[in-house]
């Protein structure tokens, strides 16, 4: 699958981050908005990072479950 395809997919599965790949070729996502203090207190990160687009799907969502209050780790 292309890079862009990969970018489009993961963005529109998770709309409240900005999905983008760095010029190293590492996979990144930040948060639209500002962690909430529940948020923080399960470890919810304001942004992630993975080596493929799969790892950066995983990532965000146990950061999912982290903000819905599932334990998933």
């Amino acid at each position: 699958m292309s890079f862009d395809r990969h970018l489009a997919e993961i963005a529109r599965e998770f709309p409240d981050w900005t999905i983008w790949r760095s010029d190293a070729g590492r996979w990144w996502a930040t948060r639209h908005h500002p962690l909430t203090p529940a948020q923080r207190d399960t470890g919810c990160a304001m942004t992630v990072d993975a080596d493929e687009p799969e790892g950066l799907r995983e990532q965000l969502h146990e950061q999912q479950d982290r903000s819905d209050g599932r334990d998933s780790w």
